[in-house]
């Protein structure tokens, strides 16, 4: 783990962004770095994978609560709404971490081709194939030739692990899964704009009673509620990274109302809109980025 470390740290401080986030030419693959606990961070993430390095973080999902700390690892395989919080991080030693978005169809790939879950665990296997991934980075050119394998290579190392049991239900052919898929992505592209029920049902090809029902079922929340929580997700990044106000943020994701969007924003994050803006303004310290674990 001390050689995928430094090599998280070093990216990460070679190509961070103020938040701490560094994306990679390797599609899905980002590394992230904090240097101060966090308050609470709301996202709604897709699957993914994230080893941390260095630091803690407590995630709850659900009713569930659960610290990550350095050498532990969390795999969210559905889109769900998530709630977590730097716990130990600090200039010296900062919250380091690397996440991978996962890949339904190519678990499902694997799983066809006769990868099933086994009773031991793969943790140091995954791990050499980030840190294989991570040192491809250096190599510009060989990234578009040699990237995909890596990431085949790891999702074959978790589904065969102990996590593969919950892995395998990401690639799983479960009723309805698949078509809350096509109604989700659509809700994450077009989130800003109403996208009516039957819209959705048809992109899922199913009727708008059981694509309700199946939508609760894998993302606890109903197609209304996703979208109102993206957008406040969204609008609350808006206010913190780019500068802007509370009624900008508001029109920008889709309100057509700034009192109501005022409501929504502070029975979610428990703070008006307005505090939050100002506070961004006024703050030198940059703050997490909540769309990241």
């Amino acid at each position: 783990m001390n050689a995928l470390l430094e090599a998280v740290r070093r990216h990460t401080e070679s190509h961070g962004n103020p938040a701490g986030v560094a994306t990679t030419a390797i599609p899905g693959l980002t590394t992230v770095r904090a240097t101060m606990p966090s308050e609470l961070q709301h996202a709604i993430p897709r699957p993914l994978l994230c080893l941390v390095l260095q630091g803690s973080k407590h995630v709850t999902i659900g009713q569930q609560g659960t610290l990550y700390e350095a050498g532990t690892s969390l795999l969210i395989t559905a889109d769900v709404p998530t709630v977590s919080q730097v716990t130990c991080a600090s200039l010296a030693a900062p919250y380091l971490a690397l996440v991978l978005e996962l890949d339904a169809a190519l678990v499902a790939a694997l799983a066809d081709e006769g990868a099933v879950p086994g009773p031991a665990s793969t943790d140091l296997d995954v791990a050499g194939a980030a840190l294989r991934m991570m040192r491809l980075l250096d190599r510009p050119a060989a990234v578009p030739v040699l990237h995909a394998q890596l990431v085949r290579e790891l999702h074959y190392w978790l589904l065969t692990g102990r996590h593969g049991a919950a892995v395998s239900q990401l690639g799983a052919q479960t009723p309805g899964a698949r078509q809350v898929g096509r109604a989700i992505a659509l809700i994450r592209t077009a989130f800003a704009r109403t996208v009516p029920v039957d819209e959705l049902a048809a992109v899922a090809g199913m009727s708008a009673s059981s694509l309700h029902h199946h939508f609760r079922q894998q993302t606890s929340l109903s197609p209304l509620q996703f979208q109102k929580r993206l957008r406040l997700i969204e609008a609350r990044r808006l206010m913190r990274f780019q500068g802007a106000s509370a009624s900008h943020a508001a029109f920008a994701v889709g309100y057509e109302s700034v009192p109501q969007f005022t409501r929504d924003y502070g029975k979610l994050f428990g703070a008006p809109p307005g505090r939050d803006a100002r506070m961004a303004r006024g703050s030198s310290i940059t703050l997490p980025d909540p769309t990241h674990l």
